[in-house]
């Protein structure tokens, strides 16, 4: 009797807090996206690409009954698959090794955990993604958050710090929520001044930035100026799961002690004979590359000149800033009305009162398609 008392207790503190969440216009639930897709990280087009599915649907048939991976990477769940990927995905972004993760958000919470501790200091920018935030709370570290993108105010606190103290920089290179670019030059030139590690998340920039799509690293040139790079196979590269590009003694360390790699069962074999087949298909594929470009250029400038405030953006996602949470909602209601399909993105994914629609785009679109949204927040203003 006890027990079931303490289970209604709970569930009446889980649907108050629900319903707090529904007073806030902050209350999440799952949906189809239907119409012109707004909200997709498929930045290429690859998703229904048929040399991915031949690739994929190949691997499986040469594996015959085996439809997993049986477990762990440290166990069962090794294979020569997943050693020839990471050797690849290595050479693609021109890294000395690579170690492959179940996604993205397990990468970031492995290279975090695993190369941070309560002995170093890491510094942060405050749009990092949640996966690097919880990365970096999980690792007990000194932490520092810096305004987003404020350099000066990252160097004065690097200026600041403990120098006894291992430090690390931690950013994205194309920031998931404002579109813009992590200015990594000088991001060198601080981590160099400073003794830090940098860290480089290129989640939304892998397939779609830099030569071949190798990344913002590869297209400085100078990836010996990293710690690591982590790299999202569930975007451009239409697969799933990630991979770390480091240095062999980074991958070696990696392996033994991230925690999201030692404990979780592997993808299976097929996966990596996908993503070996992406990497291979993204290199080519500068005019989907340059399509995107254009028309994320487009859309900028078409918004911008009527008003609307796109932040910082500099790349294929395009946030459209609203400001509070229903206006937010509406909007995106009365685009979803109109045959696109949006998300509004509320706080606390963003800070409080920059509630926004975040247009992220792929080469599938059509300049019409675009000048058909902007009429349509036009309207819906």
């Amino acid at each position: 009797m006890r027990t079931r008392w303490k289970t209604h207790a709970i569930l009446a503190r889980l649907q108050a807090e629900l319903d707090e969440l529904q007073r806030a216009d902050q209350f999440r639930k799952v949906g189809a996206v239907e119409g012109i897709n707004l909200c997709s990280n498929d930045y290429l087009g690859l998703s229904d690409d048929p040399r991915l599915k031949l690739a994929l649907t190949s691997a499986i048939e040469r594996q015959g009954e085996r439809v997993c991976s049986t477990g762990s990477r440290l166990l069962s769940g090794n294979s020569s698959q997943w050693e020839m990927l990471e050797a690849k995905a290595a050479s693609f972004v021109g890294a000395e090794a690579a170690v492959c993760f179940s996604s993205g958000y397990l990468a970031n919470i492995g290279v975090l955990t695993s190369l941070l501790g309560p002995e170093t200091t890491v510094f942060s920018d405050a749009a990092n993604h949640a996966s690097i935030i919880d990365g970096i709370r999980l690792s007990r570290a000194n932490k520092v958050i810096f305004p987003h993108g404020d350099l000066q105010f990252l160097e004065e606190m690097l200026r600041a710090s403990n120098d006894t103290r291992e430090r690390f920089i931690v950013v994205e290179s194309v920031f998931s929520m404002d579109g813009d670019l992590a200015p990594i030059e000088d991001l060198y030139v601080l981590a160099a001044r400073y003794d830090a590690g940098l860290i480089v998340d290129e989640a939304h920039a892998t397939g779609v930035m830099g030569p071949n799509g190798r990344g913002i690293v590869a297209q400085s040139g100078r990836p010996d100026c990293v710690i690591a790079t982590i790299h999202t196979c569930g975007k451009a590269l239409a697969s799933t799961g990630a991979f770390v590009a480091c240095a062999e003694t980074t991958r070696r360390y990696i392996v033994n002690k991230a925690r999201s790699f030692i404990f979780s069962t592997a993808l299976p074999p097929f996966a990596a004979e996908q993503i070996s087949e992406a990497l291979s298909i993204v290199a080519g594929e500068d005019e989907r590359r340059r399509h995107l470009r254009l028309l994320s250029e487009y859309l900028r400038v078409e918004l911008n000149s009527r008003g609307f405030d796109t932040s910082r953006s500099e790349s294929h996602i395009v946030p459209v800033v609203l400001g509070s949470n229903d206006t937010a909602l509406s909007v995106a209601q009365s685009l979803i009305d109109r045959g696109f399909g949006v998300k509004a993105i509320r706080p606390p994914t963003v800070p409080a009162g920059t509630a926004r629609l975040r247009l992220s785009l792929t080469s599938r679109l059509r300049f019409d398609d675009l000048a058909t949204l902007v009429r349509a927040l036009c309207d819906a203003r």
